[in-house]
């Protein structure tokens, strides 16, 4: 009989042949298929002999991708390159082929979720061997006006990649890609149920069609991982504020300012009593933040103004404080600080916060974990951002976000990705969902 030791070495040495015969063997659908059976009967060996999961297989990934990145880094230029504004149907379905394409190559099938308005949101699914059902969640549209990504083509400056959309979030879609075939490449897939992979079209501004789609594939997935860029410290992200807009209509009394004031109701003292009592409403509940930012009123200075209007950003961290913040705000509406003033309330908070959830927290933990096995390290961090996570989490979903490359400076002409950190956070993607079903 071999020593364990000697099969060990004999298995892994089997493994990293099969592996590697992705890029030489036969391109038949069946004989790949073959060829995965047998890289989960290795793992599965190899895992029996080390008394439980194999500790070898971030090494694997790792070893995997890197040869990638050349071929990672040239997509990426490709996708930047795409003009695809969220108003641009033509242009994010032309992304949204892009990406179609590339999974069909590895025999992905493709669903889509069409719309006349908005480009059509896409995703694929990939099976596995049984565990958690993943759903991995990126976009295809940016904020840059058709133009843009002509006028900035990409380029690289040292470490840096810049272009429009490669932190936001091109990269951190086309890490989700590598990361899914590198798991079916390297026989990852041992524990996990099914990944799919959706690429919505309208991130960027209402999520129609991308929320018709989470309502549709959240119920059937059991945890999900969404791919904006890490922070610029290299932090993932385990909460979300929540938030949405109100708006404030007053409606006054005109009246000569100079002859007859006091037959007039200023809608602007009005709005200015109320804008005070708004501002005393941060931190009512703790991470609560309300900001009168856009004030318009008035129309000559010797008229007492009848009408006034203020929009207000308000933040939450919590789900639970929602309906106690929408409260107090619409009782500030309905004061008269000015008799003869009526006010119009409207708005609400439309995005729900993502909170910090026990299993959230044991995630976390665990993508630090995983990133300790590859080499490096990373933290989780709470921001006031909106993304797909506040959404998916609403749904009921233990969420992460941030896993893509670290990056930095969003809708800016400086916008940038770290290309050392292309690989490492690629890998930790795929080593977090082989490690999934250890999170209670």
């Amino acid at each position: 009989m071999d020593h364990p030791l000697n099969s060990r070495i004999s298995l892994r040495h089997r493994l990293r042949q099969l592996i590697l015969m992705r890029e030489t063997g036969p391109k038949r659908p069946a004989w790949h298929m073959r060829r995965m059976r047998m890289i989960w009967e290795l793992h599965d060996q190899i895992a029996a002999l080390d008394g439980g999961d194999t500790p070898m297989f971030p090494q694997t990934l790792q070893s995997y991708l890197a040869p990638h990145l050349d071929t990672y880094i040239e997509e990426l230029r490709q996708l930047c390159a795409i003009e695809c504004p969220t108003d641009s149907k033509a242009g994010v379905d032309e992304a949204g082929e892009w990406v179609a394409r590339w999974g069909r190559r590895r025999n992905w099938e493709v669903k889509r979720w069409k719309d006349d308005e908005f480009g059509d949101s896409i995703a694929f699914t990939i099976l596995g061997k049984g565990g958690p059902r993943i759903l991995l969640a990126a976009h295809l549209d940016t904020v840059y006006p058709v133009g843009v990504a002509a006028e900035r083509p990409m380029r690289i400056e040292g470490n840096t990649l810049l272009a429009p959309g490669a932190c936001d979030n091109k990269s951190g879609l086309l890490s989700a890609l590598y990361a899914m075939m590198a798991l079916e490449e390297c026989g990852g897939l041992g524990h996990i149920g099914a990944i799919t992979l959706l690429c919505g079209s309208d991130e960027e501004a209402g999520m129609k069609v991308s929320l018709r789609a989470f309502a549709e594939l959240a119920p059937q997935h059991d945890v999900a991982f969404v791919l904006e860029a890490g922070r610029e410290n290299g932090d993932i992200v385990s909460a979300r504020k929540g938030g949405g807009n109100f708006y404030f209509e007053v409606q006054g009394k005109a009246a000569h300012a100079g002859v007859e004031p006091h037959k007039g109701a200023n809608a602007i003292v009005q709005l200015a009593h109320q804008s005070v009592a708004l501002h005393a409403l941060n931190g009512m509940r703790p991470g609560v933040t309300l900001n009168v930012g856009v004030v318009s009123g008035g129309t000559v200075s010797n008229a007492v103004p009848d009408r006034a209007s203020a929009k207000i950003d308000v933040r939450i961290v919590d789900p639970a404080d929602q309906a106690p913040v929408e409260q107090a705000i619409r009782d500030i509406g309905a004061q008269v600080f000015v008799p003869g003033t009526s006010t119009t309330v409207t708005g609400g908070i439309r995005v729900p916060a993502m909170a910090c959830t026990p299993t959230i927290a044991a995630l976390a933990e665990l993508t630090k974990h995983c990133a300790v096995d590859l080499g490096f390290t990373t933290n989780d961090a709470h921001t006031g951002g909106m993304s797909y996570a506040n959404f998916l989490a609403e749904q009921g979903l233990p969420v992460l976000d941030g896993l893509g490359p670290v990056g930095g400076n969003d809708h800016s002409p400086n916008e940038y990705i770290d290309i050392d950190s292309i690989v490492p956070r690629t890998a930790l993607l795929a080593l977090l969902m082989t490690r999934v079903h250890t999170v209670g």
